[in-house]
């Protein structure tokens, strides 16, 4: 059964990850691009991630904006799921220059 990480337990995943903030209890990060398309392009990669991980992230896409919010919906509250999900994104997109 999966259950929500502890307060400390996030801060250990802030800490292992620093491009990632809780935001209204969920790990956010968001990047900005030089135009929509670049930001839609950097959506479907995204998609195809998440649809690989089977975890599917917020998304919010404002022009060449978009900012990503991670948490298990079913349990309430960032689990260890979450966690392993943010750690693939920032690795998988480590090198992208429109992050922040």
């Amino acid at each position: 059964m999966k259950k929500a990480l502890t307060s400390t337990e996030i801060e250990d995943v802030l800490r292992a990850h620093p491009e990632w903030n809780l935001k209204d209890g969920k790990l956010s990060r968001e990047w900005t691009f030089s135009n929509f398309t670049e930001a839609m392009a950097f959506v479907n990669r995204i998609a195809a991630i998440a649809e690989d991980a089977g975890h599917h992230p917020d998304i919010d896409i404002r022009y060449n904006r978009v900012l990503l919010a991670l948490v298990s919906h079913d349990v309430g509250g960032v689990t260890e799921r979450d966690a392993t999900m943010a750690g693939r994104i920032t690795a998988e997109l480590a090198s992208h220059v429109g992050s922040h």
